[in-house]
């Protein structure tokens, strides 16, 4: 960053509420930078197979037998994963991947 940059980022800092500010502080003041350019929102939501949400939750749940054997937390809980895995949230892959481990292990014991 060159000194006009840290002038405008102190400036940009300053004119801040004292709760954003505490924000920034928190997470770090020199790692924030105020001048990255926005994310596209559709490359956001966008996974690897170049799908949106939308698009493979549509595909999941066409996909279920009988979807009305299961209620409205069914879909919500089936669109919160999907959007914490395409967001690549700690907290969604680790259920992703337990889901998947669990679904391995009661394969072992259907036999």
């Amino acid at each position: 960053m060159t000194e006009n940059d840290d002038q405008r980022k102190k400036m940009i800092f300053d004119a801040m509420s004292p709760r954003r500010q505490k924000h920034i502080l928190k997470k770090g003041y020199d790692k924030w930078d105020p001048f990255l350019e926005p994310k596209d929102p559709v490359d956001m939501r966008m996974d690897r197979t170049k799908r949106t949400s939308r698009m493979l939750l549509q595909e999941f749940l066409q996909s279920i037998d009988d979807l009305d054997a299961h209620g409205s937390d069914y879909r919500k809980g089936a669109f919160e994963l999907c959007l914490g895995i395409i967001n690549e949230d700690e907290k969604f892959l680790g259920m992703f991947d337990f889901a998947c481990w669990y679904k391995g292990e009661l394969k072992k014991y259907k036999k």
